[in-house]
């Protein structure tokens, strides 16, 4: 099979990743069809090489050139596909950008997806990660995704039990499933919608804004307004949003931490875990708003940290091992960064 025509090569990849990382694909294909996947993966040319498959950047460090084929997911389309009793069943291609489409269900009066809303990325993406904010992640509201597998060439459904959902974790991001490519995600959004306001900031910013019963819009507005308050906007900071998971660690251990540190932020877990707040953790180390080379942490949020121009992969991964090694001095627990390191 000849390679496909489609394909281009030494392709700049800086705005391809919201870090705006400038590095380059030794081969790069716009991917918008199955067809073209089906293609790829028949061929053995392009099956030699490495490849990376990139939705919308934001959950991604490039440390480098990439070597081998980059497949960027720009699938479109979205509609409500039908529901059962309890919920309606919305789909959407994993190309779209999350932001719009968690707009677009409002638009169309279906709430449950508001919580996440203002989250850079594609649809797509969305499960890799099992995005989460003010008291929703993709587990609480997925039914269904499609993926190819380049192992037999065949496209499948899987339910969310087959998406082994774990805090900032799934199936996609271990060996069973790292090869699997998303191609539409379907969502149930519930019929008999409320609004969830389990996140104690965002209750509090709900009531604020004066609103006793807040629309799934209204909810929505209040979660945008803080992200923009809390985060800078990749299209004006190079960033790939919160850096480092939030650390899950005993009972046992958050109690001694208690004893040394007792301002320690920290959350009971319904296993008895309890889970620290990362970017506390960070600012008491004294990080946040300092800068290692032109990669440093956002003044406003220890948990980013942010490209001030013309950082490379290479000065960021610098800056979250320095931050890692002090946290674990101090704290004795290690984070675990969130962006896939290529």
């Amino acid at each position: 099979m000849q390679p496909l025509s489609s394909v281009q090569y030494q392709f700049p990849l800086q705005s391809l990743n919201t870090f705006g990382i400038a590095a380059h694909a030794h081969a790069y294909l716009r991917v918008t069809n199955t067809e073209q996947l089906i293609g790829v993966y028949a061929d053995a040319h392009w099956r030699a090489l490495p490849r990376l498959v990139l939705g919308g950047g934001s959950n991604v460090l490039l440390t480098g050139d990439f070597s081998g084929l980059v497949l960027h997911l720009a699938l479109e389309g979205k509609q409500v596909v039908g529901g059962n009793e309890t919920h309606h069943f919305v789909r959407a291609a994993a190309g779209e950008n999350w932001h719009a489409f968690v707009q677009w269900t409002l638009a169309q009066g279906l709430g449950g997806l508001e919580n996440l809303s203002l989250i850079p990325g594609t649809v797509g993406a969305s499960p890799i990660q099992n995005i989460g904010a003010y008291g929703l992640e993709i587990k609480d509201v997925l039914h269904c995704v499609t993926v190819f597998d380049p192992r037999d060439g065949i496209t499948r459904t899987m339910n969310a039990a087959a998406c082994g959902f774990a805090y900032r974790d799934s199936v996609f991001k271990r060996e069973a499933g790292r090869d699997l490519v998303i191609l539409d995600v379907t969502f149930a959004l519930p019929r008999s919608w409320q609004p969830n306001l389990r996140y104690a900031e965002l209750a509090q910013a709900v009531a604020e804004q004066g609103y006793a019963v807040p629309t799934a819009q209204q909810v929505a507005d209040t979660v945008i307004a803080i992200r923009r308050r809390k985060l800078p906007d990749p299209a004006v900071i190079g960033n790939a949003g919160s850096f480092f998971k939030n650390p899950v660690v005993s009972r046992a251990q958050c109690a001694a931490l208690l004893e040394r540190f007792p301002a320690l932020v920290h959350h009971a877990q319904p296993d008895g875990s309890e889970k620290l707040a990362a970017g506390w953790l960070i600012d008491q180390c004294g990080w946040k708003g300092r800068n290692l080379g032109a990669a440093g942490v956002y003044p406003k949020q220890a948990l980013v940290l942010v490209n001030n121009g013309g950082a490379t992969g290479a000065e960021v991964v610098a800056l979250a091992q320095a931050i890692q090694a002090d946290v674990m001095a101090k704290y004795g627990v290690a984070l675990e960064a969130e962006p896939v390191f290529v």
